[in-house]
Protein backbone atom coordinates (compact mmCIF):
# COMPACT_ATOMS: atom_id res chain seq x y z
CA UNK A 1 0.00 0.00 0.00
CA UNK A 2 3.10 2.73 0.03
CA UNK A 3 3.30 5.40 -3.21
CA UNK A 4 2.31 8.88 -3.56
CA UNK A 5 -1.33 9.99 -2.56
CA UNK A 6 -3.92 8.68 -3.58
CA UNK A 7 -6.30 10.39 -6.03
CA UNK A 8 -9.25 11.39 -4.51
CA UNK A 9 -12.94 8.17 -4.11
CA UNK A 10 -10.60 5.59 -3.95
CA UNK A 11 -11.61 2.54 -1.62
CA UNK A 12 -10.37 -1.24 -1.35
CA UNK A 13 -10.53 -4.44 0.41
CA UNK A 14 -7.80 -5.27 2.81
CA UNK A 15 -6.63 -8.83 4.07
CA UNK A 16 -4.97 -12.16 2.74
CA UNK A 17 -5.83 -13.16 0.61
CA UNK A 18 -7.71 -10.86 -0.63
CA UNK A 19 -8.30 -12.03 -4.81
CA UNK A 20 -11.37 -14.05 -4.73
CA UNK A 21 -12.74 -10.93 -3.01
CA UNK A 22 -16.54 -9.93 -4.16
CA UNK A 23 -16.01 -6.29 -2.54
CA UNK A 24 -14.47 -4.54 -5.45
CA UNK A 25 -17.42 -6.14 -7.61
CA UNK A 26 -20.09 -4.62 -5.38
CA UNK A 27 -18.23 -1.20 -4.77
CA UNK A 28 -18.12 -0.49 -8.66
CA UNK A 29 -21.20 -1.86 -9.17
CA UNK A 30 -22.58 1.04 -6.70
CA UNK A 31 -20.25 3.81 -7.53
CA UNK A 32 -21.26 3.33 -11.36
CA UNK A 33 -25.73 3.15 -10.28
CA UNK A 34 -24.85 6.55 -7.98
CA UNK A 35 -22.56 8.47 -10.78
CA UNK A 36 -19.61 8.75 -8.61
CA UNK A 37 -16.17 8.51 -10.67
CA UNK A 38 -14.55 6.00 -7.34
CA UNK A 39 -12.40 3.32 -7.64
CA UNK A 40 -12.04 -0.03 -5.47
CA UNK A 41 -8.78 -1.66 -5.05
CA UNK A 42 -7.69 -5.20 -3.46
CA UNK A 43 -4.79 -4.93 -1.18
CA UNK A 44 -2.98 -8.04 -0.33
CA UNK A 45 -1.69 -7.08 3.16
CA UNK A 46 -0.71 -10.26 5.70
CA UNK A 47 -0.90 -10.71 9.19
CA UNK A 48 0.80 -8.11 11.16
CA UNK A 49 0.15 -5.42 8.66
CA UNK A 50 -2.93 -3.75 10.62
CA UNK A 51 -1.23 -0.93 12.11
CA UNK A 52 0.44 -0.32 8.54
CA UNK A 53 -3.38 -0.26 6.76
CA UNK A 54 -4.67 2.61 9.63
CA UNK A 55 -1.73 4.89 9.15
CA UNK A 56 -1.97 4.43 4.65
CA UNK A 57 -5.68 4.90 4.98
CA UNK A 58 -4.92 8.41 6.70
CA UNK A 59 -1.66 8.98 4.66
CA UNK A 60 -3.23 8.21 1.17
CA UNK A 61 -6.53 9.98 2.24
CA UNK A 62 -8.43 6.69 0.95
CA UNK A 63 -12.63 7.05 1.45
CA UNK A 64 -12.85 3.70 3.20
CA UNK A 65 -11.23 0.32 3.40
CA UNK A 66 -13.37 -3.53 4.10
CA UNK A 67 -11.47 -5.25 6.03
CA UNK A 68 -11.28 -9.11 5.92
CA UNK A 69 -8.93 -11.72 7.75
CA UNK A 70 -6.54 -11.98 9.15
CA UNK A 71 -6.47 -7.89 9.67
CA UNK A 72 -9.76 -7.75 11.85
CA UNK A 73 -8.29 -7.69 15.24
CA UNK A 74 -5.33 -5.84 14.30
CA UNK A 75 -7.18 -3.19 12.39
CA UNK A 76 -9.42 -2.46 15.62
CA UNK A 77 -6.90 -1.98 17.98
CA UNK A 78 -5.02 0.23 15.76
CA UNK A 79 -8.17 2.79 14.79
CA UNK A 80 -8.89 6.30 16.12
CA UNK A 81 -12.25 5.17 17.33
CA UNK A 82 -14.99 2.18 16.89
CA UNK A 83 -18.54 1.93 16.46
CA UNK A 84 -20.47 0.21 19.52
CA UNK A 85 -21.09 -3.28 17.64
CA UNK A 86 -17.15 -3.55 17.02
CA UNK A 87 -15.85 -1.73 20.69
CA UNK A 88 -18.27 -5.43 21.60
CA UNK A 89 -16.33 -7.31 19.13
CA UNK A 90 -12.57 -6.45 19.62
CA UNK A 91 -13.09 -6.61 15.54
CA UNK A 92 -13.83 -4.39 12.20
CA UNK A 93 -14.91 -5.13 8.64
CA UNK A 94 -14.53 -1.75 7.73
CA UNK A 95 -12.60 1.66 8.24
CA UNK A 96 -13.71 5.16 7.32
CA UNK A 97 -11.77 8.49 7.12
CA UNK A 98 -14.36 10.75 9.30
CA UNK A 99 -12.92 14.23 9.73
CA UNK A 100 -9.25 13.25 9.99
CA UNK A 101 -10.03 10.36 12.42
CA UNK A 102 -9.76 6.56 11.13
CA UNK A 103 -13.17 4.97 12.42
CA UNK A 104 -13.57 1.54 12.79
CA UNK A 105 -17.03 -0.30 12.16
CA UNK A 106 -18.37 -3.99 12.34
CA UNK A 107 -21.24 -4.81 9.44
CA UNK A 108 -21.30 -8.04 9.00
CA UNK A 109 -24.49 -8.47 11.83
CA UNK A 110 -26.31 -5.36 10.35
CA UNK A 111 -25.94 -6.43 7.00
CA UNK A 112 -27.48 -9.96 7.84
CA UNK A 113 -30.59 -8.12 9.56
CA UNK A 114 -31.10 -5.73 6.77
CA UNK A 115 -30.41 -8.70 4.47
CA UNK A 116 -33.71 -10.49 6.27
CA UNK A 117 -35.80 -7.83 6.27
CA UNK A 118 -35.37 -6.59 2.98
CA UNK A 119 -35.70 -10.38 1.61
CA UNK A 120 -38.65 -11.84 4.00
CA UNK A 121 -39.43 -9.18 5.88
CA UNK A 122 -38.07 -10.83 9.53
CA UNK A 123 -37.72 -8.27 11.78
CA UNK A 124 -35.29 -9.12 14.77
CA UNK A 125 -37.21 -7.41 17.86
CA UNK A 126 -38.63 -9.15 19.97
CA UNK A 127 -37.54 -12.52 18.16
CA UNK A 128 -36.29 -15.46 19.45
CA UNK A 129 -32.67 -16.90 17.83
CA UNK A 130 -30.63 -19.64 17.79
CA UNK A 131 -27.18 -19.29 16.12
CA UNK A 132 -25.07 -22.18 15.26
CA UNK A 133 -21.43 -21.91 15.13
CA UNK A 134 -19.04 -19.03 17.20
CA UNK A 135 -16.63 -18.36 15.05
CA UNK A 136 -16.25 -14.35 13.58
CA UNK A 137 -19.79 -13.91 11.71
CA UNK A 138 -21.57 -15.58 14.33
CA UNK A 139 -20.27 -13.46 16.61
CA UNK A 140 -20.91 -9.64 14.63
CA UNK A 141 -24.17 -11.53 14.00
CA UNK A 142 -25.29 -12.18 18.20
CA UNK A 143 -23.78 -8.93 18.93
CA UNK A 144 -26.36 -7.07 16.32
CA UNK A 145 -29.37 -9.42 17.54
CA UNK A 146 -28.86 -7.70 21.21
CA UNK A 147 -28.22 -4.46 20.04
CA UNK A 148 -31.50 -4.71 17.56
CA UNK A 149 -33.59 -5.78 21.11
CA UNK A 150 -33.70 -9.88 20.01
CA UNK A 151 -35.67 -11.02 23.34
CA UNK A 152 -33.15 -14.53 23.08
CA UNK A 153 -29.81 -15.35 21.34
CA UNK A 154 -29.02 -18.24 21.86
CA UNK A 155 -25.98 -20.01 20.66
CA UNK A 156 -24.61 -23.12 20.14
CA UNK A 157 -20.93 -24.53 19.45
CA UNK A 158 -19.07 -27.99 18.93
CA UNK A 159 -16.45 -26.15 21.40
CA UNK A 160 -18.85 -24.93 24.74
CA UNK A 161 -16.61 -22.39 26.26
CA UNK A 162 -16.88 -20.61 22.69
CA UNK A 163 -20.54 -20.87 22.25
CA UNK A 164 -20.64 -18.85 25.97
CA UNK A 165 -18.02 -16.14 24.52
CA UNK A 166 -20.03 -15.38 21.79
CA UNK A 167 -23.74 -15.42 23.67
CA UNK A 168 -22.35 -13.06 25.85
CA UNK A 169 -22.09 -10.32 22.50
CA UNK A 170 -25.98 -10.12 23.21
CA UNK A 171 -26.16 -9.06 26.48
CA UNK A 172 -28.81 -10.10 28.94
CA UNK A 173 -30.64 -11.82 25.57
CA UNK A 174 -27.24 -14.52 25.30
CA UNK A 175 -27.45 -18.10 26.72
CA UNK A 176 -25.30 -20.68 25.47
CA UNK A 177 -28.12 -22.62 23.32
CA UNK A 178 -28.99 -26.91 22.53
CA UNK A 179 -29.59 -27.85 19.46
CA UNK A 180 -33.19 -29.04 21.03
CA UNK A 181 -34.22 -25.21 20.91
CA UNK A 182 -34.16 -25.24 17.55
CA UNK A 183 -38.05 -25.71 17.52
CA UNK A 184 -38.67 -22.92 19.53
CA UNK A 185 -37.20 -20.19 17.70
CA UNK A 186 -38.17 -17.72 15.32
CA UNK A 187 -34.74 -18.01 13.69
CA UNK A 188 -32.35 -20.34 13.29
CA UNK A 189 -29.13 -19.17 11.60
CA UNK A 190 -26.32 -21.83 10.24
CA UNK A 191 -22.94 -19.58 10.64
CA UNK A 192 -20.82 -22.82 9.95
CA UNK A 193 -18.76 -23.84 6.60
CA UNK A 194 -20.85 -27.27 6.59
CA UNK A 195 -21.71 -27.55 2.96
CA UNK A 196 -19.55 -25.05 1.03
CA UNK A 197 -18.43 -25.66 -1.86
CA UNK A 198 -15.08 -27.20 -2.08
CA UNK A 199 -15.46 -28.52 1.43
CA UNK A 200 -17.86 -32.12 0.49
CA UNK A 201 -15.29 -34.21 1.68
CA UNK A 202 -14.44 -33.19 5.62
CA UNK A 203 -17.77 -35.08 6.83
CA UNK A 204 -19.13 -32.66 8.17
CA UNK A 205 -22.77 -32.36 9.44
CA UNK A 206 -25.07 -29.34 10.27
CA UNK A 207 -25.23 -28.68 13.77
CA UNK A 208 -28.80 -28.46 13.34
CA UNK A 209 -30.67 -31.17 11.77
CA UNK A 210 -33.85 -29.68 9.76
CA UNK A 211 -35.76 -32.85 10.92
CA UNK A 212 -36.58 -30.50 14.47
CA UNK A 213 -37.30 -27.27 12.76
CA UNK A 214 -41.26 -26.24 11.21
CA UNK A 215 -42.69 -24.23 8.77
CA UNK A 216 -43.24 -21.54 10.79
CA UNK A 217 -39.66 -20.56 11.28
CA UNK A 218 -37.09 -18.56 8.93
CA UNK A 219 -33.62 -20.71 8.44
CA UNK A 220 -30.53 -18.60 7.06
CA UNK A 221 -27.57 -20.51 5.77
CA UNK A 222 -24.31 -17.62 5.60
CA UNK A 223 -22.64 -19.86 3.04
CA UNK A 224 -23.42 -18.21 -0.89
CA UNK A 225 -21.52 -20.67 -2.33
CA UNK A 226 -23.53 -22.90 -3.53
CA UNK A 227 -26.48 -20.34 -3.08
CA UNK A 228 -28.59 -23.36 -1.76
CA UNK A 229 -26.48 -25.79 0.79
CA UNK A 230 -28.09 -29.69 1.35
CA UNK A 231 -29.11 -27.77 4.80
CA UNK A 232 -31.01 -24.77 3.48
CA UNK A 233 -32.21 -27.02 0.88
CA UNK A 234 -33.30 -29.65 3.65
CA UNK A 235 -34.95 -26.94 5.22
CA UNK A 236 -37.19 -25.89 2.15
CA UNK A 237 -38.37 -29.18 1.87
CA UNK A 238 -40.13 -28.47 5.44
CA UNK A 239 -41.33 -25.52 4.41
CA UNK A 240 -39.22 -23.02 6.15
CA UNK A 241 -38.72 -19.80 4.84
CA UNK A 242 -35.11 -19.68 3.85
CA UNK A 243 -32.50 -17.07 3.27
CA UNK A 244 -28.45 -18.02 1.62
CA UNK A 245 -25.62 -15.83 2.67
CA UNK A 246 -25.77 -13.47 -0.37
CA UNK A 247 -27.01 -10.80 0.99
CA UNK A 248 -25.66 -10.36 3.87
CA UNK A 249 -22.21 -10.07 2.00
CA UNK A 250 -24.46 -7.08 -0.20
CA UNK A 251 -26.19 -5.62 2.55
CA UNK A 252 -22.71 -5.04 5.09
CA UNK A 253 -21.50 -3.70 1.66
CA UNK A 254 -24.51 -1.24 1.02
CA UNK A 255 -23.84 -0.05 4.66
CA UNK A 256 -19.69 0.33 4.26
CA UNK A 257 -20.99 2.77 0.65
CA UNK A 258 -23.32 4.25 3.16
CA UNK A 259 -20.71 5.89 5.18
CA UNK A 260 -17.99 5.95 3.11
CA UNK A 261 -20.40 8.41 -0.05
CA UNK A 262 -22.89 9.93 2.51
CA UNK A 263 -25.30 8.64 -0.18
CA UNK A 264 -27.90 5.67 0.11
CA UNK A 265 -26.79 2.86 -1.86
CA UNK A 266 -27.89 1.01 -4.53
CA UNK A 267 -28.72 -2.17 -3.11
CA UNK A 268 -30.60 -3.65 -5.99
CA UNK A 269 -27.60 -2.80 -8.44
CA UNK A 270 -25.47 -4.80 -5.76
CA UNK A 271 -27.34 -7.49 -5.93
CA UNK A 272 -27.37 -7.56 -10.03
CA UNK A 273 -23.62 -7.36 -9.91
CA UNK A 274 -23.03 -10.82 -7.88
CA UNK A 275 -26.76 -12.44 -9.09
CA UNK A 276 -25.03 -15.29 -10.16
CA UNK A 277 -22.54 -15.65 -7.63
CA UNK A 278 -23.01 -19.50 -6.46
CA UNK A 279 -26.13 -20.54 -8.56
Amino acid sequence: MAGATAPIGVVGVVGSPVSHSLSPRLHRAAFEALGLEWVSVPFEVPAGGGAGVVAALRSLSLRGLSVTMPLKEEVARSADRLDEQARLLGSVNCLSLEGGEVVGSSTDGLGLLASLEREVGFVAASSRVLVAGAGGAARSIVAALGLAGALEVAVVARDPERAARAAGLAGPAGRVGAVTDAALVDLVIDSTPVGMAGTEDEGSVPLIDPDLLNDHQVAVDLVYHPRRTPWLLACEERGLTCVGGLGMLVHQAAIQIERWTGLEAPVAAMWDAVASEGA
